[in-house]
């Protein structure tokens, strides 16, 4: 998992196109989606399941059964309702195979359906292109303000007001982090808690000038889409997940400088440029021996890997 430090947000996570995606907040007890549940992901009470594509579902039995056996509680995941029937499925026939149940919640949720993780927390969920099954997800902070008319009084008189039923506060909702999961753009790039989040996590996941039309069929986003997708948000932190592995981090970087105007490339981050070393498996090493091989080899071994196609 690769560790990044975004404006005040802490996430950790992993994620190539057709592989894995999985990214947890780990101060948040919040993770969207869930990848092939490496060990950091299974203590993250809540799941948010953006839709059912292998790489990014494939771990969800294995979350729900190492929650038991490491004696956690119960682990939720969130996921649009028409794919619970499909997940209890699912867990019905690891029952079968693994000869006990392995509790756990499974919460449909759609959009302008809410879901509450502690008291100052919520999680939103909004409809994203992608299927019609696949959802985005904003963490939202819930905050209690004094009004302004009473901001002249002192306390006691204010616990006064209080105890006399009066409302002195309202409410005040900031959108810490939106994640878009696999999308075009679309009409969701408008709405507040997504444009506006602190950080916005966007999935870019074909940059050859020659994919265009398969980002398009795969309802994608390509890199000359994102000009016009960051033109539309607010937030000063942008999270690029998502990439293929047909492109080179050092690619990729040199097309976004090629793409982007220098106030869009400030405020962006790639989740998996320069990864931390995973025991046993040094990816940036993986991908210098990539190189080195011959760019049709390359090609058919990417596709092979995605199964033909970049989820």
């Amino acid at each position: 998992m690769v560790e990044k430090q975004v404006g005040s947000i802490k996430l950790a996570g992993y994620s190539l196109a057709g592989e894995e995606t999985v990214i947890t907040l780990p101060e948040m007890n919040v993770a969207f989606d869930i990848g092939r549940a490496p060990r950091e992901v299974v203590s993250i009470d809540h799941i948010c399941l953006s839709h059912g594509h292998m790489d990014h579902a494939a771990g969800l039995a294995y979350y729900f059964s190492q929650r038991q056996f490491q004696e956690l509680p119960p682990g939720c995941v969130l996921v649009h309702h028409r794919l619970v029937p499909a997940i209890e499925d699912l867990r019905r026939v690891w029952e079968r195979i693994e000869g006990h149940p392995s509790p756990g919640r499974v919460v449909g949720v759609d959009e302008g359906e809410d879901f509450q993780i502690r008291r100052d927390l919520l999680v939103r969920p909004f409809r994203v292109r992608h299927g019609g099954s696949a959802l985005g997800f904003s963490v939202v902070e819930v905050r209690k303000k004094l009004k302004p008319e009473y901001s002249n009084l002192s306390g006691p008189q204010i616990v006064e007001l209080k105890k006399q039923g009066q409302e002195v506060e309202y409410r005040l909702e900031v959108p810490r982090v939106a994640y878009c999961g696999d999308t075009q753009a679309g009409g969701f790039l408008d709405l507040e808690y997504v444009r506006d989040a602190e950080v916005i996590i966007l999935e870019c996941t074909f940059f050859d000038p020659e994919h265009v039309d398969r980002a398009r069929q795969g309802q994608h986003t390509h890199v000359c889409d994102l000009p016009a997708i960051l033109e539309r948000i607010n937030s000063p932190n942008v999270v690029i997940a998502h990439i293929t592995r047909r492109t080179f981090m050092h690619e990729v970087r040199q097309m976004l400088d090629r793409s982007l105007k220098k106030s869009d490339l400030d405020r962006l981050t790639l989740l998996m440029e320069n990864p931390r070393r995973r025991r046993g498996n040094d990816r940036r090493n993986d991908n210098r021996r990539d190189n080195d091989r011959p760019a049709a080899v390359r090609e058919n071994g990417a596709r092979a890997a995605n199964g033909g196609n970049d989820e």
